[in-house]
């Protein structure tokens, strides 16, 4: 059986901003094919990978103002588990580095329960060891 003791944070250095309630990744490699006069499918022009992701985080204490305050500024984070105890059969580390926030989409007040946030993201740096 799984041991599920680990969890995704948000971090600044050595300072954790908030830990993640969701994490979406999306990984895109672009191609384009090369065509001419003469032929078609000759090949193709790898164009720059990207990473992106979307993170909610619950609004409680001032993650979300954290957060909101490294979207306006452009000021770069990393993605990292934390592992309270034990292992983790998983990863041994996942981290994104160089990550900036693109977009904020806060939730409306809720009557049970906290609200959230969701940021879009793009990590410069994704890595898994």
């Amino acid at each position: 059986m799984a041991d599920w003791n680990t969890r995704l944070e948000v971090r600044l250095g050595d300072q954790v901003i908030t830990p993640i309630s969701q994490f979406t990744p999306t990984f895109n490699t672009p191609f384009t094919v090369i065509n001419s006069i003469d032929e078609h499918n000759l090949g193709y022009v790898r164009q720059p990978q990207a990473f992106t992701f979307t993170m909610t985080v619950l609004a409680m204490g001032t993650a979300v103002a954290d957060l909101t305050e490294l979207a306006v500024t452009g000021k770069e984070f990393e993605i990292t588990t934390a592992v309270k105890r034990g292992g983790d059969w998983s990863f041994k580390a996942l981290k994104f580095g160089r990550c900036v926030i693109t977009s904020v989409n806060p939730s409306n007040v809720v009557i049970d329960g906290a609200p959230t946030a969701t940021f879009t993201c793009t990590s410069l740096a994704p890595g898994i060891e």
